[in-house]
């Protein structure tokens, strides 16, 4: 499985962005899917997850209610809507792809595929 991850740039707080995950290969192995994101000097975290068909999102608190995570079956891309966005949203943000999912889809070791990691800049 391969994931390319776009959609990241620089925007103003208080702006949204649309981040893209495009699987390809082997997708039928796929249950879950994830948005992660790591800091300049932070570790990295959750941030959403769905199933593969779209169902049962989780996200992680700071991104309730800003942030929705959907997928396009036709096109087998994952979207991570991001609203509101707050300068301490800015970090990189990676796309993962899991075999399972489950309620600990929060956890990075869950995942067996990463995208390569988009650049989001949230200016105040």
């Amino acid at each position: 499985v391969q994931l390319q991850a776009s959609g990241g740039g620089l925007v103003q707080a208080g702006g949204s962005l649309r981040l893209s995950c495009a699987a390809s290969g082997r997708t039928f192995s796929i249950y879950g899917m994830g948005w992660f994101r790591q800091a300049p000097g932070k570790e990295r975290e959750f941030v959403a997850g769905t199933r593969w068909g779209g169902t049962n999102s989780i996200y992680t608190d700071s991104v309730k209610g800003r942030f929705t995570i959907s997928r396009d079956n036709a096109k087998n891309t994952v979207y991570l809507q991001m609203n509101s966005l707050k300068p301490e949203d800015t970090a990189v943000y990676y796309c993962a792809a899991g075999k399972d999912y489950s309620g600990s889809s929060y956890l990075p070791g869950r995942y067996d595929y990463w995208g390569q990691g988009t650049l989001v800049t949230v200016s105040s």
